[in-house]
């Protein structure tokens, strides 16, 4: 499945949409049913802006305004959080210096006072534009010099076939 980076609503759009069936309503020419497929909306829509129009209710065109909750962080509070995260994990008491989505959870929540599930804090992440970052995964115990010795003699030897 392909995802675009186009809002899902264009709400824009939409009030367009709604402006030219008033046009079309004004002009009087065609049926609810033919003013839907012109401008490719449901039956039900033409029916609700025709009521609406013909109540003389400005506020039909405009719309709802914007799509889904409003979020619980402004903008000045993911400023905070950001400040938080810069200064780093062990600075807020954890023993390591990895992020986790419940440790990042847990300073969202003592800094704001707004409580994120663990799963979602991801979201949030991404509206502050941090990003996934894995740590290196080497032993602590990793001999390098050992490494390099195997990697310039047995490894050839193996990959050849003849051990």
């Amino acid at each position: 499945m392909v995802r675009s980076n186009a809002p899902r609503r264009d709400f824009a759009a939409m009030q367009e949409r709604r402006r030219s069936a008033a046009r079309l309503f004004a002009a009087g020419k065609r049926s609810q049913a033919e003013i839907a497929r012109e401008l490719d909306i449901s039956r039900q829509s033409v029916s609700r802006w025709f009521k609406a129009w013909r109540q003389d209710n400005p506020n039909w065109i405009r719309g709802a305004g914007r799509a889904g909750r409003r979020p619980q962080l402004d903008k000045a509070q993911l400023k905070q959080v950001d400040k938080a995260l810069r200064q780093g994990a062990q600075a807020h008491g954890f023993a390591t210096a990895l992020w986790t989505l419940p440790r990042v959870a847990a300073v969202i929540e003592r800094t704001t006072g707004v409580h994120y599930h663990p799963g979602h804090v991801w979201k949030i992440l991404a509206t502050m534009e941090w990003s996934l970052q894995r740590p290196a995964k080497r032993a602590r115990e990793r001999n390098e010099e050992g490494r390099r010795e195997w990697m310039a003699k047995r490894w050839p030897a193996i990959k050849k076939g003849t051990i």
